[in-house]
């Protein structure tokens, strides 16, 4: 196989990309860059709304997205999205888990139903959003990308009241690998991105909670979603052709203080 010189392109034209949690903080950043790389974007969340004004944003700017809604922790909501996509835009061909929770409990003060919803949202859905894409490419025999957003909470946890979070976030590092070495052999690559602290509502809430966390980094900031672009495209995109079972820290140097 011949290569170009040098292999960074990032055209994503006829791939159709699902993103999960797209209605705000990361993932909407992340369905903005991939329907600006060329990928029809099909937005999922609960919030609708949202959605549909992502959409046709992305439309007045030549791109092409709809909005699906979806509540990761409805099973039937999984098993349906992939199909239901695929007759409105093609075939998945890059998924992007991003739907996430933060526990923001000690580990004694969670109730139940906190426990089995944040365990149901960061490991429970990417583990069988994965599976429903994964199946769909292999009967197709079309290679695949998919890119799980974990954390660098998966590496290191201080205590501060997230454990849980931790906990599940370590799961997606290693749901990661292990899909990874399964379905290599059907060309499907599964990568993930571990973030460090970025701007998103979810950070807002820590802010908010925790005060100026950002006195703490080396860089003494939150990161910009912006920040993630390049290392989203490059999993994606035909220059990662050799990179499977890979989890890219891009915590800016936060997790080495």
């Amino acid at each position: 196989m011949t290569y170009p010189l040098p292999n960074i392109s990032t055209d994503l034209t006829g791939q159709t990309a699902l993103v999960t949690g797209a209605s705000s903080g990361l993932g909407l950043r992340f369905a903005r860059v991939l329907a600006a790389a060329g990928a029809k974007v099909a937005l999922a969340a609960r919030r609708t709304d949202r959605l549909e004004s992502l959409a046709e944003e992305i439309r007045s700017h030549g791109g092409e997205a709809a909005a699906f809604a979806l509540d990761v922790t409805d099973t039937d909501q999984l098993t349906a999205i992939v199909p239901t996509v695929e007759a409105a835009l093609g075939p998945v061909t890059i998924l992007v888990n991003n739907a996430g929770i933060p526990d923001a409990q000690r580990a004694t003060k969670m109730s139940i139903e906190l426990i089995d919803r944040v365990m149901d949202i960061n490991l429970r859905a990417p583990f069988i959003l994965s599976c429903e894409v994964a199946r769909r490419l292999m009967e197709l025999k079309s290679p695949g990308r998919i890119v799980n957003i974990a954390s660098v909470a998966a590496y290191d946890y201080r205590g501060q009241g997230a454990a849980l979070y931790s906990v599940t976030k370590a799961g997606v590092v290693r749901l990661t690998e292990a899909l990874a070495v399964e379905w290599a052999k059907f060309d499907i690559n599964v990568n993930g991105i571990a973030p460090g602290a970025f701007e998103s509502e979810m950070m807002d809430g820590m802010l908010a909670r925790m005060g100026d966390i950002a006195a703490h980094y080396p860089r003494k900031r939150i990161g910009n979603p912006a920040q993630l672009d390049s290392t989203l495209l490059y999993l994606v995109g035909p220059a990662s052709d050799a990179v499977t079972g890979t989890v890219i820290k891009v915590d800016d140097g936060q997790g080495s203080r």
